[in-house]
């Protein structure tokens, strides 16, 4: 049996070192052949370590559940996660998941290997199995170059070190994101003395690769957005993504109360403002927005896409827009764009802290005519807001089996809320102590807008540090892979969230792999709550025909005359998740809905295992 010894270290062990050394402590993994060197320095490890890796390493049985769950880790703890993968066709198995951690400035370091270029047993780790050949492309990293923030390949494990920490800096500055960093075999196999690998020394301590920091706002620019907001009528803040930073609500809360600023939620991907708050009188990912035919002064901030053009959104004569965001001009996108006076290159916290900070040290609060005012107007515009999501809560035109049973609502959201926040306060009250959060995985394609709304983050759940999380992008099939991930990365750090619920539409469902996601959740004991929208098949791509052939030929055809129909008899979603991970599987309808959530709660978090609840809503 060959051996390394133990003052030799192979390319993959000093690619895995560094991980450690970077503080790096869960690895996705998808092996193949490209991945003998990193087999062997991890089992060398374990028998050092008395069976033990400093790395976590989760088996991902598909790639893209892999990218998804380190995407969900991250989410979680804001701390990067590793994917390691399998050569030309591995990279590409990750699929939507690289458009998701993209778009959603997720940093994630992804690895693959590469066929070896020997063939003739000139090299350690050459070509000797028949699938190498057809791996050899000529240019693997153009399947994702165009998604990541960075790539490079490793021409040498003597370099290793330098290009993963490297890529760590791009992955983990603004705007953050995944990168690929990707070796030939020979590479990862070739040897060389462990004392190249010094990670005290300049070149290559994790210490000296900082994150970038991003700057906060110039003077003039403190100056012209404050001076806009005194003088404003009606000034107006809108929000999606806050550089994925739940710090900045509290201080976007007290900005608007300082300057009696109306807040909006637009295209959000994430808990973004307090819906308890009065100064938030809305959120949509598209249509009209008439706050905009009101607002004097509008202030963007970290907002992928601010309104939809041809909905009849347009800025109203005179209006002045300050744009701050870490990537203003989304370099990531062919095409984005809104008139703006002033754009501002900031991280959005300082720049918060910044305008506080001048707002006090001016005393411009009492400089503002009519702001006591204002803010009386801003607290009942959302009182009736709020007002109208529970009017909508309480209305269902439907036919419900049983309606002495259950009060009738409009989509299911806030009867799922109510139900699994009764069924954890419950189970924290047989526990003795008060509950932690619920993050909730928001997947729910058409309906992914009314879960904002109608599963409202308040102040109180902000406080227990519950959360909505989505994607960041359009790639469907993450929420599976990432509630694996966001349960794994919720036992860090001081706020253990209670429960992690992901709500998935019943196509979307399938897209998550769920057999990889379920086998994946069992074995690291991962257990979550899924919550399956059944309405019987896919209801975006009808929508979107509806949206240009309103009246067209298939306006009027069946789900599964427009072949985008399942039927909720044709999948047995809980049966897979059984099949794959043990989950218990049920089914609900909007009568017993409660009920059977409560049930699944309890199964999640007394038996510790999977739950799947198949709820039937209103067809399409």
């Amino acid at each position: 049996m060959t051996t390394i010894a133990s003052n030799r270290v192979t390319g993959g062990g000093i690619f895995l070192k560094t991980l450690v050394a970077a503080g790096i402590t869960h690895v996705f993994v998808n092996w193949g052949n490209d991945h003998p060197a990193f087999l062997e320095e991890l089992e060398r490890e374990r028998l050092v370590n008395g069976g033990r890796n400093v790395l976590e390493i989760i088996t991902a049985p598909n790639e893209m559940v892999a990218m998804s769950a380190a995407q969900g880790y991250a989410q979680v703890t804001g701390k990067p996660a590793a994917v390691i993968v399998h050569v030309d066709v591995g990279t590409q198995g990750l699929g939507a998941a690289v458009h998701n951690a993209d778009k959603g400035r997720v940093p994630v370091i992804v690895f693959s290997g590469m066929s070896p270029q020997s063939a003739h047993g000139e090299m350690k780790g050459g070509k000797n199995e028949w699938p190498m050949w057809g791996q050899d492309i000529p240019d693997q990293a153009a399947i994702v170059r165009q998604y990541m923030r960075y790539t490079a390949q490793f021409a040498s494990p003597k370099t290793a070190a330098k290009l993963t920490l490297r890529g760590i800096q791009f992955a983990t500055s603004q705007p953050k994101g995944p990168v690929y960093l990707y070796a030939r075999r020979e590479v990862l196999e070739e040897e060389v003395d462990l004392s190249l690998l010094d990670f005290t020394a300049p070149s290559q301590n994790p210490l000296k690769w900082p994150a970038v920091q991003t700057g906060g706002l110039s003077p003039k620019a403190v100056q012209a957005i404050c001076q806009a907001l005194v003088q404003a009528r009606f000034p107006l803040l809108l929000t999606g993504a806050t550089d994925r930073n739940p710090r900045t609500i509290p201080l976007i809360h007290k900005l608007a109360e300082t300057f009696a600023v109306a807040t909006f939620a637009a295209c959000a991907m994430q808990t973004c403002i307090s819906y308890s708050h009065p100064s938030f009188l809305g959120a949509s990912f598209g249509g009209k927005n008439a706050l905009l035919d009101e607002a004097d002064v509008i202030l963007i901030l970290e907002t992928d896409l601010a309104w939809l053009d041809s909905a009849g959104n347009a800025v109203r004569d005179g209006a002045k827009v300050f744009i701050i965001d870490s990537d203003p001009l989304k370099s990531g996108m062919g095409w984005a764009h809104a008139d703006a006076d002033m754009i501002c290159r900031a991280d959005a916290e300082t720049a918060l802290l910044m305008l506080l900070a001048a707002a006090e040290a001016d005393d411009l609060p009492v400089k503002i005519v009519g702001r006591e005012e204002r803010w009386k107007e801003l607290q009942k515009r959302h009182d009736d807001w709020i007002h109208s999501l529970e009017v909508l809560e309480t209305t269902y035109n439907g036919d419900i089996s049983d309606k002495s049973t259950v009060a009738t609502v409009y989509n299911a959201f806030h009867l799922i809320h109510s139900a699994v926040d009764s069924a954890v306060r419950q189970y924290t009250s047989s526990q003795n102590r008060d509950p932690r959060g619920t993050i909730w995985l928001n997947e729910a394609a058409g309906n992914l807008p009314s879960m904002f709304n109608h599963i409202r983050m308040t102040d109180t759940d902000l406080a227990r540090g519950s959360m909505v999380l989505a994607s960041g992008g359009s790639g469907l099939g993450w929420v599976l892979g990432a509630s694996v991930g966001a349960v794994l990365g919720g036992r860090e750090g001081d706020s253990k969230p209670e429960l992690i619920v992901a709500v998935v539409g019943d196509g979307t469902f399938i897209f998550g792999i769920p057999s990889a996601a379920y086998w994946m959740a069992r074995r690291y004991n991962t257990p979550f709550l899924t919550i399956v929208l059944n309405n019987g098949g896919w209801k975006s791509p009808k929508a979107s025909m509806m949206g240009v052939y309103p009246t067209g030929n298939g306006s009027k055809a069946s789900p599964t005359r427009l072949t985008v129909g399942l039927g909720p008899e044709m999948v047995d979603f809980g049966g897979i998740a059984a099949a794959a991970g043990g989950a218990w599987s049920g089914h609900a309808e909007l009568w017993n809905m409660q009920q059977a959530l409560q049930e699944a709660v309890r199964v999640v978090l007394e038996e510790k295992r999977c739950a799947v609840l198949d709820c039937v809503v209103e067809s399409f």
